[in-house]
């Protein structure tokens, strides 16, 4: 090898050298479920996972514009613009796997909204958990999802309340302040209706009232009188809990009116079957009956800009009851990412998937418009509230506490 040649050898490999320690070495992943990488013109990307049509739209719908406000709101998280990718988790167990598997195929998504029913949410957790993403359900509220030894998964949380909370408030609410002293439940076999009936039915009996029939129906079912017949007959009940989705509730409250010896029972429905849609469905047949969930007397300016936003975005009034847990979710997830994104110089950024679930179970003290968000190693995030309304004139009226 010539001189002169070995000299532009040493060069070229000093220049290397030059570049290296000016640049810094290429990034490398050391998280235990991988990094996503979002290059500096690209976008971050999260996935809804909500649902978007049919008798429970609006509850999705809800949710699905609280998400929507906080991307507005955020306008960039760790220097970069959110993109959104909105799927309909069908409040079935079949569209929370379909939801699921399609949002796990795409590797740039970063972390997931939902979903909003219980039934789509115990496949759709574990789709997520095996892929290695986070998940933070704005409306999921079934006992079990949280539950180890049940339905529980890793990177699975939720910001709405556990239905242990919401079963021992109705409950109290009915013995408590409306001194009666037996009842009946009806759910349909979802994760979500038998978990809260089961959190209600468990607590009424502690508070020393009676459950005199705990039964179900099928969803799909549009003839409710055999089962209401059934249940009047072990009572009748003076109180009859039914937290059931807006297509049964509606067809469980209009025939109940009709069944011999219901005259005077109290009937009572949950948050599945709070929303416009769900009043108009059940119509005057509803006036009286009182519905349990998540109390969304929120105040301070952060909630009344909000709620000028949801209308001005969307010109309606809010559809549903969990906007704000929506919105609060997907906050909640912006402030890990912006926490744990390892940023380059030239605006690249590098977010952990297990660093991500790791930060997301260590939140502590988040103020969101629903309250102060603490998470347990388990996904319970919510500061739980729970009211109950009565339907007056197609309306719901907060009655309690």
């Amino acid at each position: 090898m010539t001189r002169k040649l070995l000299f532009v050898l040493s060069m070229l490999v000093l220049a290397g050298l030059a570049l290296a320690a000016c640049g810094g070495a290429a990034y490398e992943c050391d998280d235990a479920l991988g990094c996503v990488t979002y290059a500096p013109d690209e976008p971050i990307r999260i996935a809804s996972a909500l649902v978007l049509t049919g008798p429970n739209a609006d509850l999705g719908l809800d949710s699905q514009y609280g998400v929507e406000i906080a991307i507005e709101d955020a306008g960039e998280v760790a220097g970069h613009p959110v993109e959104l990718q909105a799927e309909d988790d069908g409040c079935s167990s079949e569209g929370g796997q379909a939801a699921g598997q399609k949002i796990v195929s795409d590797p740039t998504i970063i972390g997931v909204i939902g979903t909003s029913c219980s039934g789509a949410g115990v496949p759709m957790s574990e789709v997520v958990s095996t892929a290695g993403y986070a998940m933070v359900s704005p409306s999921n509220t079934a006992p079990a999802l949280t539950d180890p030894d049940q339905a529980w998964n890793p990177g699975y949380l939720r910001t709405a309340h556990n239905d242990k909370v919401q079963g021992a408030a109705i409950a109290s609410y009915a013995i408590n302040d409306l001194g009666l002293k037996s009842a009946a439940a009806i759910h349909d076999g979802e994760p979500y209706t038998e978990g809260l009936a089961n959190a209600f039915a468990e607590s009424f009996e502690k508070l020393g009232g009676t459950i005199v029939e705990f039964t179900a129906i099928n969803v799909g079912d549009t003839d409710m009188r055999p089962v209401l017949t059934s249940v009047a007959a072990a009572g009748p009940p003076e109180f009859l809990y039914y937290p059931v989705f807006t297509a049964e509730c509606a067809f469980l409250s209009k025939q109940a009116r009709e069944v011999s010896g219901l005259e005077n029972t109290v009937l009572a429905a949950a948050d599945g079957c709070i929303s416009d849609a769900a009043a108009e469905a059940i119509g005057d047949a509803g006036e009286g009956m009182v519905f349990s969930g998540p109390d969304i007397s929120f105040s301070g300016t952060a909630y009344e800009v909000f709620k000028v936003t949801y209308q001005d975005m969307y010109g309606t009034d809010t559809l549903s009851v969990f906007h704000a847990h929506a919105y609060d979710a997907t906050n909640m997830m912006f402030a890990c990412i912006e926490e744990i994104a390892v940023k380059e110089d030239d605006g690249t950024i590098h977010v952990g998937r297990q660093a991500l679930r790791d930060c997301l179970y260590a939140t502590s003290g988040f103020s969101g418009l629903t309250g102060t968000l603490n998470c347990d190693q388990y996904g319970d995030c919510a500061d739980p509230k729970i009211s109950v309304s009565e339907l007056q004139g197609g309306e719901y009226v907060k009655i309690w506490p």
